[in-house]
Parts: structure tokens; C-alpha cells; sequence
């Protein structure tokens, strides 16, 4: 059996080694470092797969959602909500912006962001929802959408770890997630699903005067060189990266069709075990990509099927031990653990098992029989 690995970047790198080493060699051919042709051509290309207006690229997912919220003027003191249960930059950037976290409970049964939670938290501060699709599953974003327009509020996308999924509406039309808000952040993190070889980012709107705000954001506030007319940050996707993303992004559907499968395998393996809450794969499985594959463990066993897996050569993480509410950089008395039920729970059971494209059936056995011996 192949070794083991989180994210097996190699392998992947070894189907595409042709074009990703040509788009690279460009970068060097032409000296485009910052800028260059291929950060056009991507964009373009992004542009067309997601069917979104304009795509922003920058540096690096965690800037992406700074800039977002910076092309949105919202001001210090401006609440903002989002989700307890996910990765801090979400909430990082809301801070660093002098703006006011609020965050609230996610749904056990998808682990995003609560609906009734959102609805409790807006006061007359609130300006802005921040709903994360949390390892690669989409958000109820009709709803999500719906409350923003009853409270005219900004929804900003945290897309991270799903770019690709699909969300279907209530009227039965598709749109890619990260273009239903008013704007979106991604992430090109090496991980990702669509990950380039260091650090990425970009931002979606189909606003064509937020657009042009952001373009400015980015590039130290600058459309003419030297002039700055808003105030900017050094934000910039380099070429070289660019490049790669060009050359994985054809294959992401596929990449995204391989994780789908891993997952429809896994949960059929362990959803059997009454101590095992696995994700549910439904027939089209467009609306998760599984950027993570992530069970709870019910019975108390977490911590020490951790310990099994790692004796054996599996690797495996929890995302994420402790709440954001309890995070020493933003713990705040506002927050009451009774309004945490639900990401107080999932900090204690889940556990995510290996996910990328390359898993093969024999690993995915040895995976779930080491899962199912433990638990």
C-alpha cells in the first residue's frame, strides 16, 4: 500500500508535471514575475468557470477577506457575524479591522452557521454576515440571503474550502458557491482544493463598482502608478502561482469528482457504526467537495482514536479543538456558553480522516477498518 499522507500533493503534481512545468517556465522565459500575463489568463479562466463577473486574485485567502471587507467601507465598530465553529482568519480579519466579531452557533447536522443563530445575533450595529462553507459543503444561502435583504445587510462568502461546490436554490438554479453573496473570499493554500504551490488568494463580486474598489485595494490603493486613491494593501498574486492555478484549474472538476467518491466510500464503511456520524453523499454530491472529511465520533472514544490512527501510520486532525468564543484573542463577555451548545459538542467528537485525490480503495480499507477496530 502507498504511504499514507493528509494531502498527497505529489502524486497529483506527478499527473499535471508537463503543465504545470510550462507554465512555470513561461514565468522564467518572459521575467513576468508580478502581474504577468498568466495572473490574467487565470483570472479569465476563473472568471468563466465560476460564472461571476470579476475575479480579484491576491495574495493569500486570509487578505482576500481583509480586502472583501475593506472594498465594503464598513467602519469600526461595525458588527459583523459569522460562525464559532471554523478557522480564526475568518474572524482575525474582522478584528484587525477594528470591526465587532460576533459569533454564533453552527447546525449539527452540516456544522455551518445557524440560521437562528444569525437571526438572534443582529442588532442595529450589525452590517454584515460572514457564512464560511465549512469543509467544502455549501451554506443555506437562500435563507442566509434572505435575512440580509430583510436587514439590509452585506454577505460576504468565506469560500476557502469549497471552491467548485455547487449550490442549488429553492427555484432549482444552480450557481457556484462564492458568487451568490454581495462578495467572496478564497483561498489557494497548497491544500485546497484548488491549490497553487505557496500562497493565494482571490475575491468574487458580479458588483462592478466594488470591483473596481478592490482592484485599487490590492495594488497599495493605486489604478495609476503612484497615484493612491484609496487606501490600499500589498496584495498581489504572483505569477508563478498563477501559472499553476492555470494549469490545475481544468482538472478541478475531476479533482473535485475524486474527493466526492473517497467520501461516498468512507461514510458507506463507517456510517454503519451507531458511534460514527458520518456525512450523508447524496446522489449528485455537487453541494459538498470535501475539502475535509470530517466524522464525530459519539461515544467519548475521540481522543483516543486519534492516538490509534497515529500509531499506525494514519495520519488524521481535528478541525478545530477549541471554539473561537474561547480563544484567548477573542474571548469576550458578551459570549455565554449556553449560546454554544452545538460547537462546544463538535469540538469534542470530530476528527478528520485523509482526503485529496489521490486516495485509492485500498487505503480508504485500511482507513475505516483501523476507524472501526478503535471505535
Amino acid at each position: 500500500m502507498r504511504k499514507l499522507q493528509m494531502v498527497d500533493l505529489k502524486s497529483q503534481y506527478e499527473k499535471i508535471k508537463e503543465e504545470v512545468n510550462a507554465s512555470i517556465q513561461e514565468v522564467l522565459d518572459t521575467n513576468t514575475y508580478i502581474n504577468g500575463p498568466l495572473v490574467h489568463q487565470f483570472q479569465a479562466d476563473l472568471e468563466k468557470y465560476l460564472g461571476v463577473k470579476h475575479v480579484i486574485p491576491c495574495a493569500n485567502g486570509t487578505d482576500a477577506l481583509q480586502i472583501a471587507m475593506m472594498g465594503l467601507d464598513l467602519k469600526p465598530g461595525d458588527e459583523v457575524i459569522t460562525a464559532d465553529f471554523t478557522f480564526a482568519a475568518t474572524v482575525e480579519v474582522i478584528a484587525l479591522l477594528q470591526l465587532t466579531p460576533v459569533l454564533v452557533d453552527v447546525d449539527m447536522n452540516n456544522m455551518n452557521i445557524s440560521l437562528d443563530g444569525i437571526r438572534k445575533a443582529i442588532t442595529p450595529k450589525t452590517k454584515a454576515i460572514v457564512p464560511v462553507h465549512l469543509f467544502g459543503r455549501a451554506a443555506n444561502m437562500d435563507a442566509i440571503m434572505e435575512i440580509a435583504k430583510e436587514h439590509n445587510l452585506y454577505v460576504i462568502e468565506d469560500n476557502a474550502q469549497a471552491i467548485g461546490a455547487d449550490y442549488t436554490s429553492k427555484d432549482g438554479s444552480k450557481k457556484k458557491v462564492g458568487t451568490i453573496g454581495h462578495v467572496a473570499a478564497t483561498s489557494f493554500f497548497p491544500s485546497k482544493n484548488l491549490g497553487c504551490y505557496g500562497d493565494g488568494g482571490a475575491i468574487f463580486t458580479n458588483d462592478d463598482a466594488l470591483a473596481h474598489k478592490i482592484r485599487g485595494i490590492v495594488n497599495h490603493g493605486m489604478y495609476e502608478r503612484y497615484h493612491h486613491d484609496v487606501v490600499g494593501v500589498n496584495s498581489r498574486l504572483d505569477s508563478m502561482q498563477a501559472g499553476v492555478l492555470k494549469a490545475k484549474l481544468p482538472h478541478l472538476d475531476a479533482y473535485n469528482k475524486a474527493r466526492q467518491e473517497a467520501a461516498r466510500k468512507y461514510s458507506l464503511a463507517l456510517g454503519v457504526n451507531p458511534n460514527i456520524w458520518a456525512p450523508t453523499i447524496c446522489e449528485s454530491c455537487d453541494c459538498h467537495v470535501f475539502h475535509q472529511y470530517v466524522i464525530r465520533i459519539m461515544n467519548g472514544k475521540r481522543d483516543g482514536l486519534l492516538e490509534h490512527l497515529q500509531a499506525k501510520g494514519i495520519p488524521c486532525a481535528i478541525y478545530y479543538p477549541i471554539p473561537l468564543h474561547s480563544q484567548k484573542a477573542y474571548a469576550d463577555s458578551r459570549y455565554n456558553e449556553a449560546d454554544f451548545p452545538v460547537t462546544n459538542q463538535l469540538v469534542k467528537e470530530v476528527i478528520a480522516l485523509p482526503m485529496h485525490t489521490e486516495l485509492d480503495d485500498e487505503q480508504i480499507k485500511f482507513i475505516t477498518d483501523a476507524v472501526l477496530e478503535y471505535v
